[in-house]
């Protein structure tokens, strides 16, 4: 039999968070952030359950031809733009929207051939310092751009550095408001921690780690506080039990010596499928959906859990390690990348080539 790991993506989960962006931003269009294939869950996996969104937003153009392999005709937004003057080519088979943040883009444009003019989101560095103009060179974009036969019409964009936290957005709203302020044009400002905590005016809203279960405030706030639900499990299996007398250690470095006696299964999950090698002992785990954690050092293939919440478990008995567990159980991915002192997108994110994963729902 196969090794008894698996990846679960729960496609009525992810039609429910993206349904949560809409509640929170009624008034604009939605994008589906599927970059980085989807935040590790699949772009063929996940479209049967983004595909009311009114458009989808990634990186890469061979993520983009996969999304029109797979029959969508709306919008496709790339993020970063061009990353070459050849790739106008692409754009303008594919017909995609594109990010404009430098002016070599622009002269990339200027000199592009195209039957079709494209539509671009200019963005603004409104004070995240990553790609855009600052706001003395964006109306001069702006000139450039509205002057080129290549171009049919400019949006304008942003992104927040601190949406998810106490400083929030009005530093770089004021920014974008001044920057932008008579220039015609659709706005795109909120990414998903200001779509749920700030209830910015947007004609497009970007849906990024929302639509997977995650929260992007956390731990201010959890899931359950969003109402969104997990769209990733990862689960196995107990292979071994051990039973730990005092003093005695498990795993390598014998970082961890049980003070007492001590009961211990042995779960078929390490590094080598995403797991986080880093995480501590007590990382939250699930087995046969009690809570419990994790003991001593994350092997390439193995970890270990304590087994004193459930004296009844043996080999066979599941081990979630976030996500959806048996009876009605369920493991925030966020909890686990608290203790594990990382993000929630870094674990989707790492989910390993060997992991099986599958769709439901």
């Amino acid at each position: 039999m196969p090794r008894p790991i698996e990846a679960l993506i729960h496609l009525p989960a992810l039609a429910h968070n993206l349904a949560r962006a809409r509640a929170h931003s009624p008034d604009a269009r939605v994008w589906a952030v599927v970059k980085a294939d989807a935040y590790g869950h699949g772009i063929e996996r996940v479209f049967p359950a983004l595909r009311g969104a009114d458009g989808f937003a990634l990186l890469d153009l061979a993520e983009a031809e996969r999304l029109r392999a797979l029959g969508w005709r709306g919008p496709i937004l790339l993020l970063e733009g061009c990353f070459e003057a050849r790739d106008l080519e692409t754009c303008s088979r594919l017909a995609l929207w594109h990010v404009v943040h430098r002016e070599a883009q622009i002269d990339w444009l200027a000199a592009h051939k195209t039957q079709q003019p494209h539509r671009v989101f200019l963005k603004l560095n409104s004070g995240m310092n990553r790609l855009g103009f600052r706001p003395a060179a964006y109306r001069g974009a702006w000139v450039r751009l509205n002057a080129l036969p290549q171009v049919e019409e400019i949006s304008h964009l942003t992104h927040f550095s601190d949406a998810d936290g106490a400083r929030g957005v009005a530093h770089q709203l004021a920014v974008f408001e001044d920057a932008t302020r008579d220039l015609p044009g659709e706005r795109s400002l909120s990414n998903s921690a200001a779509i749920l905590r700030h209830g910015l005016r947007n004609d497009w809203v970007r849906a990024g780690l929302l639509c997977y279960g995650s929260a992007p405030d956390f731990p201010e706030h959890d899931i359950r506080h969003w109402g969104l639900e997990p769209a990733m499990t990862l689960r196995t299996k107990l292979i071994a039990v051990q039973d730990l007398q005092p003093g005695e250690s498990v795993g390598y470095g014998s970082r961890f010596v049980a003070a007492e006696a001590l009961r211990i299964g042995i779960a078929a999950c390490g590094y080598a499928d995403g797991y986080p090698r880093l995480a501590p002992s007590d990382t939250p785990v699930l087995v046969d959906g009690v809570r419990s954690g994790t003991v001593g050092r994350i092997s390439m293939d193995m970890l270990a859990v304590d087994l004193t919440p459930t004296p009844q478990a043996g080999p066979g008995s599941e081990v979630t390690l976030w996500g959806c567990g048996p009876h009605g159980s369920r493991l925030a991915i966020d909890d686990v990348a608290h203790a594990a002192g990382t993000l929630g997108y870094e674990l989707m994110c790492a989910l390993a080539p060997r992991v099986p994963v599958r769709a439901e729902g």
